[in-house]
Parts: C-alpha cells; structure tokens; sequence
C-alpha cells in the first residue's frame, strides 16, 4: 500500500517521464544524473544562448605513476535532438592549449548546435587547458629580445634556458609534465567515455586537436565509432616540413598574381640579416618601447599568418611594404604579438604536448637540411625542433609516431590553401585509414569549418551514415 504523499510523488515523476519522452530529453537527463552533470544557459560572445550540462570528471595526472595526484577534466554536453542519438560527438581543440569550450562560444557555436541533430556534442577542455586543472603559468627570468642584436643560436638558447627553469618551477609546484602528453590525453578520451556511459564516441577535430584523434585511432579504436579531422597533423608532423612551406608561397603568389613572392620575401629577409631595423613599439601602459626588428621576427609572425588566405594576403602586403623599404605597417602586429624585455612566458600543456610528440630522426635530418635554405627557416614550429634536447623524458618515441592503419569511417577534411598543414602532408598522415573519405575545401585555409555551408552539410550526411559522393567544395580565394 502507498500513502497519498508517495502516490503524489511516483504520478509526478511518471508525468515527468512522459514530458521527457514527448521532447525526446530523456537520455539527456539520464546522463545528467549519472554523471552529476549542472544544467546551465550557455552563452555564446554573439549573445546566442542555449541549455547544456556543465560536467567534469577526474583522471590521474600521470597514470605511469600509481601515486599520482588526480585532476579534473571539464567539458559542456550539448543535448541532442534527436529521438535516437549516435554516440557522443567530442570535441578536440588545436593548438596544442586550445580550450573546447571557449571554441565553442566563438564562430563555430552554430556549428556545435547543428551536430546535435546526430547526438551529444562535447566540448572539451583538455587537460591543462581552459576550465580543466592546469598547473600555472611559468614566468621565466629569460627576457625576449628587445633593442639589442640576439642571434638565431641566442634566441634558441634563451627558450631552452626558459624551458629548463620553467620545469623546474613546475615540479616545485607538484606538476608531473610526463602527464602532459597525447597518449595520456587519449587515455583521457577513454575515461570520458566511460564517464559518459557511452560503448562508443565519435571524434571531431581540427589540426593538433587531429593529431590526438589520429593517436586514439590508434590506442583506443574500439571505443571509436566516427571520426571527423580536419587541418590534420600526423603523428611525426609536430614539425612541418620547410620544403612545403616554400612551396606553399609559390601557389599564394600565383593566386595573388605576384609570381615573384618567394624573390620578394628573400630579399626582405637578406635586408634585414645586412641591416636589422631599429623601430619603436607602442606597448599599452609601457608606451613607446624601442625594438629591433629582426629577420626571424617576420619568419615567425609570417609562419601564423599563413595558417589561412585572409591573414597570408595580409602578409604579403607587408612584405611588399617592407621590400619598398616602408615597416610602418607592421609596426601595430609586432606590439601585438611580441613582448620586448619582458619575461619568457610558458604553459605547460603546450610546451610538453609538442615536446613529447616531438620528431623522428630522420624526419629531423630532413627539416634541419631544408631549413638552411627555405623561406622561413626552422620558425614554422617554433620552439621546436629548436627545444629537443630539452625533456628528454617525456618524449613518447618513434613507436607513437607511426601512421594509424584504420577501417574506422573517417571523414577528411583539408584546405587547399592551408599554410600550417599542407595537403600533402595530410594525405601521408591519413594514408593508412582506408575507410577514410577526403574533402578538399578549395579555397579554405586552416580554420575551415565556418568557410562554407557546404562543410557543414558533409559533415552532416557523414554521421548520419549516408554516403558522401562529392570530393571538393569550392569557397571563394582572397
């Protein structure tokens, strides 16, 4: 027999189910009490808001260690639309250091939305990024150059010194960077999983947030229903090679009808090794602040800027300003992006992720040859491959850095214009997945996901499981 109070109480939770039932959230909400998920209002910074469920969930920070501290992993869960979902869709930043949440608030929040008409999206805070536990920020006492002359060797030096002091620092803290690599992230995917009671999730992400896809596919393939990548870095491509970068000017120029760029930026970089060019930085509250502008100062802003064709125009018009002997105009980006006399500055996620994926010998050999002469040297990857005989320790080893050979479905995703990982590259990465389908986004350069509809749509038809016939998808070039 039930009293009147416990009839009360089993009538409400029935009609309760029955409204779940009727908008299709039960698994949502299921999920939501099994993992101790918060249902939140999610705002995006266009003011867009939707429902989600903030959560997070512990893992060992190196799980080598049986001692090991635990840290928490945070992530937001996107409920799907759909009355019968796939397995939940995870997010993987770039970077390495990119926070999923924060992406998701950013440009491709429409694109979040859309994927939960297959299933859960989550955006991931990896680990020593964004919301989940990172050790602190390491403020060196090497101090990036600022009016003074520093050689390429110099400099190179100055960040493995920060390197060396800053790991020190990190283990004063109780930081063990051994846990600070992809195999341990892809570890953290598998507990992800299982927190999420899920027998499988799909993996969708975009340059090294593919690299970690790519090690999954590797480790954990059984827990993988679906993958999409996109910008894709192998697993031996930490350190792009120079050769691919020269000949990605070649096919800038010629689209920007400037058949002389490669001349054009050699002869920037000739000018300023005869001659550096003494300039002065407006730096906020520090004011006018005196810098020399070096060769390698525009090989490095050069090497992020070509990431896609909007910003690489841009580039090239400096380079043309400067060739014409005019370095007003990229006086604004180098107060932006550099940090004259002030400290060296270190995350440890970042720097140990890179470190520890690191390089093959003769892939090293390779780089370090063509960088003797190619446009911007070995400043494509900065601090690697110049940081390698540091943290000797924590480098996984050429076994980690072998193709994955797969039959995972994959979806492929690579833009023609693409100045960080080149199509070429990312046809050797995935060459072993052979039931993989390739889109070229002719047009697109890095960050390719909002450049087109089209993308969208792909990847729509992809997890739902239809065949995806078409092979390019035209956006408009610079």
């Amino acid at each position: 027999m039930y009293d009147n109070n416990s009839v009360s109480i089993y009538l409400f939770l029935w009609l309760s189910l029955l409204s779940l039932l009727a908008a299709g959230g039960v698994t949502a909400a299921l999920a939501d009490a099994r993992t101790n998920e918060e249902l939140i209002t999610f705002e995006a910074n266009s003011g867009e808001t939707t429902s989600a469920y903030a959560g997070s969930f512990s893992v060992p920070e190196y799980r080598g260690d049986p001692s090991s501290k635990s840290i928490s992993l945070r992530y937001v869960r996107f409920p799907s639309t759909s009355k019968k979902p796939g397995s939940p869709i995870v997010y993987l930043s770039g970077g390495p250091g990119g926070s999923g949440i924060g992406t998701a608030k950013w440009r491709r929040f429409p694109l979040f939305l859309a994927m939960t008409a297959h299933a859960d999206v989550i955006a991931l805070d990896q680990r020593g990024t964004g919301q989940s536990d990172a050790p602190p920020e390491c403020h060196s006492s090497q101090l990036a150059p600022g009016a003074r002359p520093v050689s390429d060797e110099a400099f190179a030096e100055l960040h493995r010194a920060a390197i060396r002091e800053c790991a020190s620092f990190w283990k004063q803290q109780g930081t063990d960077l051994r846990g600070y690599t992809t195999r341990e992230s892809v570890q953290d995917l598998s507990a992800l999983r299982e927190h999420l009671g899920a027998e499988k999730i799909s993996l969708w992400g975009i340059s090294y947030g593919s690299h970690l896809a790519l090690a999954a596919i590797k480790a954990i393939p059984a827990e993988i229903d679906r993958v999409i990548i996109a910008s894709v870095e192998g697993l031996d491509q930490t350190v792009k090679l120079p050769s691919r970068t020269d000949a990605y000017f070649e096919r800038l120029g010629a689209i920007l009808g400037e058949a002389d760029l490669p001349g054009i930026i050699r002869a920037v970089h000739t000018a300023l090794d005869e001659k550096p060019v003494s300039l002065t930085l407006d730096i906020g509250d520090r004011g006018e602040v005196p810098y020399l502008l070096q060769r390698r100062d525009v090989q490095m802003m050069a090497s992020g800027a070509i990431a896609d064709p909007e910003w690489a125009k841009q580039m090239v018009a400096l380079y043309k300003a400067m060739h014409a002997g005019d370095y007003e105009p990229i006086r604004p980006l180098l107060a932006r992006f550099f940090y004259p006399d002030l400290p060296i500055v270190l995350r440890a996620m970042p720097t140990a992720m890179d470190r520890s994926s690191g390089i093959t010998e003769s892939r090293l050999a390779q780089v370090e040859k063509e960088a003797e002469k190619s446009l911007l040297g070995a400043y494509l990857n900065f601090p690697m491959p110049q940081i390698l005989g540091e943290l000797e320790y924590i480098d996984l080893g050429d076994s980690f850095r072998t193709k994955p050979e797969s039959s995972i479905p994959t979806l492929v995703l690579t833009g023609s214009l693409d100045g960080r990982t080149y199509p070429a590259s990312q046809r050797e990465a995935t060459s072993g997945l052979t039931n993989a389908t390739h889109i070229t986004v002719k047009g697109a350069g890095h960050n390719l996901f909002m450049a087109s509809p089209a993308v969208e749509e792909t990847m729509s038809r992809f997890l739902s499981g239809k065949a995806v016939t078409t092979t390019t998808i035209e956006v408009p070039t610079p």
